[in-house]
């Protein structure tokens, strides 16, 4: 029987020698590599690629979600996280996990090398389980089979006509990769007295209701997972849950959400297109859309709607990005009026 071929990826010296030493020890899993950063592990699997990597989070040059989100896209591989971010419960946990991570193990921030000793069973035993885990037939088969939708799935285009204005106001965003750390820093800039908002971070479900928990427990205004028929306020904020759409409605001078199964739009479910869309349909020139920092398109031409729809639209620009792909792709198809860092956000949600 072969051995688990195993790439540790730490910028940590300590941390790399102590890992190449437990992990070799064990007679099922050989330590192909030992590197200190995404783009050093990446040069050498073009040599040879590993059954399993063993991954930090916070990196010189780029950070592990990043680079796990690209091992994702481009050859699924099991992923173990091993970072001293990753308590449990914080954002990096529930990014990690989203992204791909077969499991989290968090390392202390003092007493490190005793530590991995200490957990060498816990780490020997997570390879082994992450060299067992389906994660490329799963993600290949869910890219294949997702690839052609649209938002056209779930709702239909706005039409041409925009909406009459009124006192009630929406803000809509949409975020991915990175979004866990600013959506913290743009909600909690907000006070009380400002527009509702209508959140999609792409999550699987679970981790959605963690998110906005934390969140909750960070912000002036209110912050929960939505509900179905949950009403739109001023001083709150509602992020969809993993695994469902979310949708705006309207009803008189209100706005309420929809929370609707569906199938994946753009690969992610929620879908910032389905949401832009709603928005674009039920608010038109009463909202303003914000895409953030992500991989990939998706919300990109929602955004477009939305302005053609007569709302406000707004990209988050590549220097304060985590990843620069939705804001750029929004802003390629001439979605966003104003591109702004996200220093800048919570006042343009104020002056909204």
């Amino acid at each position: 029987m072969s051995r688990i071929k195993v790439m540790v990826v730490d910028d940590s010296a300590v941390v790399r020698q102590v890992l190449l030493e437990l992990l070799g020890a064990d007679p099922g899993i050989e330590v192909i590599a030992a590197v200190a950063d995404p783009l050093f592990a990446m040069q050498r699997m073009k040599s040879q690629w590993p059954d399993v990597i063993v991954l930090d989070v916070e990196m010189p040059r780029m950070d592990g979600v990043t680079f796990l989100r690209k091992i994702m896209q481009e050859r699924p591989t099991p992923v173990v996280i091993c970072s001293t971010l990753t308590e449990a419960g914080a954002p990096t946990t529930i990014e990690a996990l989203a992204a791909g991570a077969v499991t989290v193990i968090t390392k202390p921030k003092i007493g490190l090398k005793q530590f991995l000793n200490e957990a060498a069973h816990e780490l020997i035993t997570a390879v082994r389980t992450a060299a067992r885990a389906n994660v490329g037939r799963v993600i290949t088969k869910r890219a294949e089979t997702l690839r052609k939708n649209t938002a056209d799935v779930i709702l239909a285009p706005a039409g041409e006509r925009a909406m009459t204005r009124t006192t009630e106001h929406v803000v809509a965003v949409g975020c991915s990769t990175g979004g866990t750390q600013a959506l913290q820093h743009v909600l909690t800039a907000l006070p009380l007295v400002c527009p509702g908002l209508v959140i999609v971070q792409h999550m699987p479900p679970t981790f959605t209701a963690a998110l906005a928990h934390r969140l909750n427990g960070l912000c002036k205004i209110t912050v929960k997972e939505a509900q179905n028929n949950d009403r739109v306020t001023p001083g709150s904020a509602l992020i969809a849950p993993g695994g469902k759409h979310l949708l705006l409605q309207r009803s008189g001078a209100q706005y309420h959400v929809q929370v609707r199964d569906g199938p994946p739009v753009n690969r992610h479910c929620p879908s910032v297109d389905v949401l832009f869309r709603s928005v674009a349909k039920a608010a038109g020139p009463n909202a303003l859309g914000i895409i953030m920092t992500g991989m990939g398109d998706d919300g990109a031409r929602g955004l477009k709607e939305m302005r053609n729809a007569g709302a406000n639209t707004i990209a988050q620009d590549e220097e304060s990005c985590v990843v620069f792909g939705m804001p750029k792709e929004a802003i390629r198809m001439d979605a966003a009026e104003r591109i702004l860092s996200l220093s800048e956000l919570p006042r343009a949600i104020l002056q909204a």
